[in-house]
């Protein structure tokens, strides 16, 4: 294992894209008294209302409290939310000056609490945002010359087929490291990304398989099978409170999840996506870039709703789980 505070203190140089669906997320903090007199339902008295950085954009958080140089990459709507979404971003040192703007696609807004509202517009993009969409991508490869490229599908639109082939396309021109955390509806759209992480319930429904044990040899037959279809470099694949598992040539390996209170696990995926790019474009060590990340999901979902990783307990955890 390496220094870890060497390691940690690295971050701060490489350079990372998030593109995908952004999101705003709101919450209402409140309490109940009394039924409604009008229908059978609690009524709430608003006390607070809180705006986090949701979606692709607790990713940008993610890296962006590890140090990382991030740009997002996205279209939103030309509306209040959207402005508060890109202030948020902004103030977590996050660049957004790649972004589409649109009147007709709007930020996601969600509501958790008593019950989750969505306001929100979800459509693929147009021909013509993906036109502009792919133009900041290239600029930006271009002009600040990332080491990694983190695509963030949250089936909202952003994403469509087009934008991810040849966003990877130009990130093989540029030779910028590519790692994906995919949704069902283009799952089979990453060719030759070098990360592909979804987790157990994707890889089921993405194959068309039971896959009822989950061992190391199931798992690497797994592999084999994405391999075919994708021919990507790594496989990633979290496996909820068992771990997570990797392949990359010849190694492979499940690493075990270690015991944790659980408290939500909102945003764990968010998380280890950001904390295995970050990790794996410092050191191009699959291992370890699989070992760290399963730390940082365990200690993620000890904080309640979407929550970024603080670098200095990941740290602290990975000193002491993993030694220095």
């Amino acid at each position: 294992m390496p220094n870890f505070s060497q390691l940690f203190a690295g971050f701060g140089t490489i350079k990372a894209g998030v593109i995908g669906d952004l999101m705003l997320d709101t919450y209402l903090w409140g309490h109940v008294e009394r039924i409604s007199p009008e229908a059978p339902v609690p009524v709430v008295t608003l006390d607070s209302r809180e705006y986090r950085i949701g979606g692709a954009g607790n990713v940008a958080l993610n890296l962006a409290v590890l140090d990382a140089k991030v740009t997002t990459l996205s279209v939103l709507g030309r509306d209040a939310d959207g402005e508060t979404l890109e202030g948020l971003l902004e103030n977590r040192g996050v660049n957004v000056t790649y972004h589409v703007k649109t009147n007709k696609a709007r930020v996601m807004g969600r509501n958790q609490q008593m019950m989750r509202l969505d306001s929100e517009t979800v459509r693929d993009l147009t021909s013509k945002e993906e036109d502009e969409l792919l133009g900041h991508v290239r600029r930006y490869l271009e002009s600040e010359q990332p080491q990694v490229m983190i695509f963030e599908d949250y089936n909202k639109g952003v994403l469509t087929d087009r934008v991810i082939r040849e966003t990877l396309a130009l990130c093989r021109e540029y030779e910028v490291i590519t790692a994906v955390d995919p949704k069902r509806k283009n799952f089979f759209s990453y060719e030759g990304v070098t990360i592909f992480k979804p987790n157990l319930k994707e890889v089921r429904e993405g194959l068309n398989i039971l896959l009822e044990e989950v061992n190391l040899p199931a798992l690497e037959r797994v592999h084999g099978m994405l391999a075919k279809k994708i021919g990507h470099g790594i496989s990633f694949i979290t496996l909820s409170e068992k771990g997570v598992f990797y392949h990359e040539g010849a190694r492979a390996a499940i690493i075990s999840s270690h015991v944790r209170n659980i408290a939500d696990v909102s945003g764990a995926g968010d998380t280890v996506i950001a904390v295995a790019a970050l990790v794996y474009a410092k050191t191009r060590d699959a291992g370890l870039m699989a070992e760290v990340a399963n730390i940082a999901g365990g200690l993620v979902c000890e904080e309640v709703g979407t929550a970024a990783i603080s670098k200095e307990r990941l740290l602290e955890e990975c000193k002491v789980l993993l030694g220095d």
